[in-house]
């Protein structure tokens, strides 16, 4: 009876001291296995007399089911341990930093278009919006530009058909504005413009933001007014804005603005603007007696270069994204 608990301390020394299932296996192979300790035993019973047969195969058979239930406890252990250890590898640990991603941030046309918004909105201006698929009429015609204008040619504008077109301007919209609006108005609209022009200062698509302001006794000195405050709080304090005159059809007198970047030694044009020409009033059923305005136009690009030292109007449609995340 020694010798069997002998063997069972012994085998539960070494089973406690295993650290894998490898290891595991062995022992039950040593002890349970064809050649093993138990089986030996086993083996033994049938030498013995028949009157100690009974009592010794007691024994050594509670001695294989002592041994197994040590190696199903050790092995249960083991299996636990494996599990955690992979479900540990495969868990989230969340309170490491997780990787880093790139944050999208707002179009430097986009940008622009949101401070000259800001500008003209603390001066009264709303903004309106109009489409960019655009009738003649209100693209042209009401605009006091007749058929013969050389901004009507196929090879300037992009035509849909006879009577639709890829709007050249936003000035349709304040036609369309003028004729569900009674003054007096303030709108600035921006938006998508298109002609057909393509080099290092022209695109085919752009983006264009005009203003208009109808009411009684507006002068040409509220123009410049308006303009002057609006192109230093965009481009600086320091630029000197100059007005020379130029030819639109929609407005009488016209001016085109320029700005100097170098003290008087170098103007560059930025906008161009004027007095709403009287035929534009009567399109809409105004009064040119009693109601005048103003309107201009600006390339948003245009801005965007100024304010950015950009020399390629191209960098903008292109959306690549080293050129974009400078600004």
């Amino acid at each position: 009876m020694d010798d069997f608990e002998m063997l069972v301390e012994t085998i539960k020394t070494q089973i406690d001291k295993v650290k894998d299932l490898d290891e595991v296996e062995k022992i039950r192979v040593a002890t349970l296995g064809k050649n093993g300790n138990i089986t030996s035993l086993m083996k033994k019973i049938s030498t013995l007399p028949q009157e100690e047969r009974a009592n010794f195969g007691k024994k050594v058979n509670d001695l294989k089911m002592q041994i197994e239930k040590l190696l199903s406890e050790k092995t249960s252990v083991l299996k636990a341990e494996v599990l955690k250890s992979k479900s540990l590898e495969r868990s989230i640990d969340l309170t490491i930093p997780g990787p880093l991603r790139s944050v999208g941030k707002i179009h430097v046309i986009n940008h622009v278009i949101n401070e000259c918004v800001e500008v003209f909105s603390k001066m009264g201006f709303n903004v309106v919006e109009g489409p960019e698929i655009e009738n003649v009429y209100y693209n042209f015609e009401a605009l006091n530009t007749p058929q013969w204008h050389p901004a009507r040619d196929l090879h300037d504008t992009f035509y849909i058909s006879e009577t639709l077109l890829l709007r050249t301007h936003t000035s349709p919209v304040q036609i369309r504005t003028m004729e569900n609006q009674k003054p007096p108005i303030r709108i600035i609209s921006a938006g998508r413009v298109y002609r057909n022009d393509y080099d290092a200062t022209h695109l085919p698509s752009f983006f264009q933001m005009e203003g208009l302001a109808i009411d009684r006794n507006i002068s040409i000195a509220d123009l410049k007014g308006t303009l002057e405050n609006a192109i230093k709080t965009l481009l600086g304090k320091d630029k000197i804005v100059r007005f020379r005159p130029h030819y639109f059809p929609f407005t009488e007198p016209s001016v085109e603005v320029d700005v100097s970047f170098a003290g008087k030694k170098e103007w560059l044009e930025v906008l161009g603007a004027g007095m709403v020409h009287p035929n534009v009033l009567r399109n809409v059923g105004f009064d040119p007696e009693k109601w005048q305005g103003f309107a201009f136009g600006m390339g948003i690009e245009r801005i965007a270069m100024l304010k950015y030292g950009i020399n390629d109007i191209r960098e903008f449609p292109r959306n690549y994204l080293k050129f974009l995340r400078l600004f």
